[in-house]
Formats: structure tokens, C-alpha cells, sequence
């Protein structure tokens, strides 16, 4: 009788134990690793404890530094840092672009990106000059030269780093495109 419950324990056990693996080798693998870069957060990860314990600075977040480039046609060059927004984030994969870009009312400049940004997760849009922003109901990106008081479905993507008192000076065709060595 010992031997069958002590059979019985050590199957229940095995059980258990190969119940708390992880089971994503039956999960397919849909990770892009063409659009994925290294964050300081995922390279820490794979530290043992001993260097995390020397490395005791604050870490910072990669997307803090991801930047843009507007570049107009009359030589205006504004760099904008995107936050680590889902709408930042689908705007950039989307880059680079060469657009059209419109005035809109006393204080923005507008154009609209080739798909529209998904915004779950996106904070709404409220700063000084030189905040960049999605209006959702009407699929545009908004650079703002004037103050952004917010409204409902305009999401923050960023703030301009350099050149806010560009934006007022673009129209025609613009190049948006990825600032490589911030």
C-alpha cells in the first residue's frame, strides 16, 4: 500500500511541476524581431544579481530617446522626442515619410499619416508650443507653435527638443524621419 502512495505522490508531483513550466514553447513565437530594438530594461534582465547590485543607477527608458526629425522645404528642422505611447509608437513604424502638411486654426500645423494610430493606452494631448499630438476622430498629427489646451481625442506623442519656433514657418511637403544618433 506505501508503494502505491508513494507511486501515486511522485506521479501527482511530476504532474505539478511540469504544470508550472512555462508552456510558450507551444505558443508561437510572433515577436518582430526586424522592428525590435534592445532596451536597457530587456539587456538588465539577463544580468546575474551580483551586476544588478553594482549597476544600482536608475534605469531609462529607451523610448524616452526615440526622436524625430521634421525637416520643411524652406530649410526648417525641428526634432521632436516621442513619448512610449502606442499612438508613438505606430507613428513611428511608420516612418519616414515625405507629407503634406496644412494650417489649421491660430496655433497648429496638421497632416495626416498613411494609417491611423492606435491610441489604447495614449494620454491626452495638453502642453506649451511645440507638443505633438493625434487628433483621433479626424486622423490627423498635430505640431503645435501655440499652447495645446486639450481636447477630447487628442492624444500626446511628444514634445519638440529643438526648433518649436519652426513650426509656424512650415507648409508644402515635409520629410519626417527617424533622428539615428540621439
Amino acid at each position: 500500500m506505501k508503494k502505491i502512495v508513494s507511486f501515486l505522490l511522485g506521479g501527482m508531483l511530476l504532474l505539478l511541476l511540469s504544470a508550472c513550466g512555462s508552456n510558450s514553447e507551444h505558443e508561437p513565437d510572433t515577436t518582430d524581431y526586424a522592428q525590435t530594438e534592445p532596451t536597457i530594461e530587456s539587456i538588465s534582465e539577463t544580468q546575474t544579481p551580483e551586476s544588478e547590485e553594482i549597476n544600482s543607477e536608475p534605469k531609462e527608458n529607451h523610448a524616452d530617446e526615440r526622436q524625430i526629425r521634421v525637416n520643411g522645404k524652406e530649410g526648417q528642422n525641428i526634432v521632436f522626442r516621442l513619448n512610449d505611447s502606442t499612438a508613438a509608437n505606430t507613428l513611428y513604424k511608420q516612418l519616414p515619410l515625405s507629407i503634406q502638411i496644412e494650417d489649421y486654426s491660430h496655433n497648429e500645423k496638421i497632416f495626416y499619416p498613411p494609417d491611423e494610430l492606435d491610441t489604447s493606452g495614449t494620454p491626452l494631448a495638453e502642453g506649451p508650443d511645440g507638443t505633438l499630438a493625434y487628433y483621433a476622430p479626424w486622423g490627423n498629427v498635430v505640431l503645435f507653435y501655440g499652447e495645446c489646451g486639450g481636447a477630447s481625442g487628442l492624444y500626446e506623442l511628444g514634445e519638440a527638443v529643438s526648433g518649436a519656433d519652426r513650426i509656424e514657418t512650415l507648409s508644402g511637403e515635409i520629410r519626417i524621419e527617424i533622428v539615428e544618433d540621439n
